[in-house]
């Protein structure tokens, strides 16, 4: 189990270097092992391209290899036509002996169809190594295909006595108050180019004219939604599915994200907590029920991850 896992990990790690580039296919990374040797691997690299098993095959120097060797995925092989043909023929083709898979794919054209198809070809398959890393890894590709929504990520700063902004109105002449370092600055912008679509209020939109795009991290600038308040939530989400939008930031303000939260439509929560107070403002909103995740200390700023716990 040990080597096994070695090497989902590596397919992991392959798999996220597509970040950003993949949606709306999932992330994945794929290793060929020969001998407990890699001799082969590669990783999906950007959507419409060749998949992770493709471009590790084409790696491989000696191909007679193949017939002698492991292929670890984290996503199962694919089995139906779309932009490329089906990973597991390639498989079968090359007379790979075995397949080690982190996690069934529930992409109804997929699930379950190519191991299905490895094995009436022979292939020995083996499935749920690392699984749940696998599923934390493309939780925008599993939310969009099994909700039909996006993966909506909860985003603010706020001062350490819980205010989102001064009290302002357009044309006052107040700017809004600036919570973000240099360093949580850039990790937002990191967080924009990894995600679809980032939404904010009219409100918002109104008083701050915020540009939304990626300025200090390097990727693709996320689609800019403005709330609309004539439409409910999960009609406005129904939209996003039917943009094939995997995953959204909601940035604000307090009044849509409040609206989020007692909805219970979200995914996970970044909050930045800087070092300084305002005593009176706009309050910020009050997460109840967040599974801490992680915490990230920097420069007069702390930045809580929270996870929404799952259903039982």
């Amino acid at each position: 189990m040990y080597i096994e896992e070695k090497y989902m990990y590596r397919c992991l790690q392959l798999a996220a270097y597509g970040r950003g580039f993949t949606a709306p296919n999932p992330m994945v990374g794929a290793v060929i092992v020969h001998n407990d040797k890699i001799i082969g691997e590669g990783f999906h690299r950007k959507y419409g391209g060749p998949h992770a098993e493709v471009n590790a095959i084409a790696s491989v120097k000696e191909e007679q290899l193949l017939k002698e060797s492991t292929l670890y995925v984290n996503l199962e092989p694919c089995s139906h036509y779309g932009k490329t043909p089906p990973c597991s023929e390639l498989i079968i083709r090359k007379q790979i002996p075995r397949v080690i898979i982190g996690q069934i794919d529930p992409f109804p054209e997929v699930s379950g169809k190519g191991v299905k198809k490895l094995k009436e070809a022979g292939t020995e398959v083996v499935c749920g190594i690392l699984e749940e890393e696998c599923k934390t890894l493309n939780r925008n590709y599993l939310t969009f295909t099994e909700q039909h929504r996006p993966y909506i990520i909860l985003k603010w700063a706020q001062s350490a006595d819980g205010f989102m902004d001064k009290f302002r109105e357009e044309n006052d002449g107040q700017k809004p108050v600036k919570f973000s370092n240099s360093f949580t600055q850039m990790l937002v912008h990191k967080l924009r180019a990894e995600e679809a679509a980032i939404m904010i209020g009219k409100r918002t939109k109104l008083l701050d004219k915020p540009a939304l795009n990626v300025r200090f991290w390097r990727g693709n600038d996320p689609e800019r939604i403005i709330a609309d308040s004539s439409k409910t939530l999960r009609n406005q989400l129904n939209e996003l599915y039917e943009k094939n939008i995997q995953s959204l930031i909601v940035e604000g303000g307090s009044k849509l994200l409040h609206s989020f939260l007692e909805e219970d439509l979200w995914d996970e929560t970044q909050i930045e907590i800087a070092d300084v107070f305002l005593d009176e403002g706009v309050r910020a909103p009050i997460l109840s029920n967040g599974i801490l995740q992680n915490v990230q200390k920097c420069e007069k700023s702390t930045i809580f991850l929270y996870k929404k716990p799952k259903k039982t």
